[in-house]
């Protein structure tokens, strides 16, 4: 007779976390309303951006929307899901797609910059950086833990290397927009890590759905408001 080995939770996938019902209801809350701001206002994004205001920008938004709505998706799914082996691939998952959106963020705004050689070099830094934060998260997602949180902001952050040229070429609403989303961000990596406070989670994905509004009104303004 075989013996079976218990399951022994995984800290990187965040299993051992004991939330109340109450957590995880107001978690789905906020996340099923990040979905929804996500699907409407992209769809409307895109619509426009194709028809009307930005035709050759139509690629780089859908790419980002489609990170947007992928990382706010896998996360939710993740966070509602019952410790399980399902649940720590979702982990994969999860944590996978914070690269891929934060690239997919920048590049719409890097677009604007195509055919410079500054637009074209962090273009191939920042996904390059991302794809490998991608593989890493995949396949060996227990290794570097808080590491992985340094690397989301340094390359979250890495647009400050061309803001001259940023300021340059979007309008002053649309680079105040995309700050402000960027300080939100970082200041929500507080309650991300701060894992004995009450809703904890809940108040880390506020911070992320706040920050992805400011990045989503931004890219609206940008390639939308400002050009009607």
């Amino acid at each position: 007779m075989q013996t079976q080995i218990p399951h022994r939770p995984s800290w990187w996938s965040r299993e051992n976390s004991a939330y109340t019902l109450a957590e995880v209801i107001a978690d789905g809350v906020v996340h099923g309303l990040g979905l929804v701001v996500a699907i409407i206002a992209g769809a409307i994004l895109l619509t426009f951006a194709l028809t009307t205001t930005a035709p050759e920008a139509f690629p780089g938004l859908a790419v980002y929307i489609g990170t947007l709505v992928a990382v706010l998706g896998v996360s939710m799914a993740y966070n509602l899901w019952p410790a399980s082996p399902v649940k720590r691939a979702l982990a994969r998952l999860d944590q996978a797609a914070i690269f891929l959106f934060i690239a997919g963020t920048y590049t719409p705004f890097l677009a604007i910059l195509g055919g410079t050689t500054t637009g074209t070099v962090m273009m191939v830094l920042i996904w390059g950086a991302s794809l490998i934060g991608v593989a890493l998260k995949l396949v060996v997602p227990q290794r570097f833990g808080r590491m992985a949180i340094a690397l989301y902001l340094g390359i979250g952050w890495s647009g400050m290397l061309v803001f001259q040229s940023l300021a340059h070429a979007l309008p002053p609403t649309t680079l105040w927009l995309l700050l402000a989303g960027g300080v939100v961000y970082s200041l929500g990596i507080i309650f991300h890590v701060w894992e004995k406070l009450k809703f904890q989670n809940v108040l880390w994905h506020v911070f992320v759905v706040a920050g992805a509004s400011l990045h989503l009104w931004a890219v609206i303004d940008c390639m939308v408001i400002a050009r009607l």
